[in-house]
């Protein structure tokens, strides 16, 4: 059986939530409360990015695996995936960007996940390749994705 591994795109936009969050402190003035908390923020960016580079998708004979922390989060088999469309849906998911893919699936099939909380998002960083694998195994599967460019279309950046 065929491997593919596909890690996850990884959003910038997480580093100015981060920036706003100490930005308060740096306002009120006081310079050794800021200093702690940068540390702290500093520490906290390190650790969600390697959270965030653990995460990544695996296309394994029919399923669709996906790793968080070194160990299987989910499995999906593709043949249950009914349509895939874009999604800047901030809610939980599989995903460490905000350009994410929605998955929706056959009737019958329940999303069984771990999480009850936790959408069916992901957001590979090879999307096209990711998709083509998919439709490889799949051909039913409807892909709804618009990638258009354009500098007006600042919502198909991948912040």
């Amino acid at each position: 059986m065929t491997r593919k591994v596909y890690k996850t795109r990884v959003s910038l936009l997480y580093i100015p939530i981060f920036c706003v969050i100490f930005c308060p402190i740096l306002i009120i003035g006081n310079y050794a409360l800021f200093a702690i908390f940068s540390i702290i923020g500093g520490i906290s960016a390190v650790l969600c990015y390697i959270v965030f580079r653990s995460m990544r998708y695996e296309i394994f004979g029919r399923e669709l695996l996906c790793f968080y922390l070194g160990s299987t989060f989910c499995r999906i088999p593709i043949s249950m995936i009914a349509s895939i469309e874009r999604s800047y849906n901030p809610y939980n998911g599989l995903a460490a960007s905000l350009k994410r893919l929605r998955l929706h699936f056959n009737k019958g099939y329940k999303w069984n996940h771990p999480s009850w909380y936790c959408l069916p998002l992901i957001s590979p960083e090879y999307e096209q390749e990711f998709l083509e694998t998919l439709k490889v195994i799949n051909p039913n599967i409807q892909i709804n994705v618009c990638d258009k460019k354009g500098w007006w279309r600042f919502w198909d950046w991948d912040f």
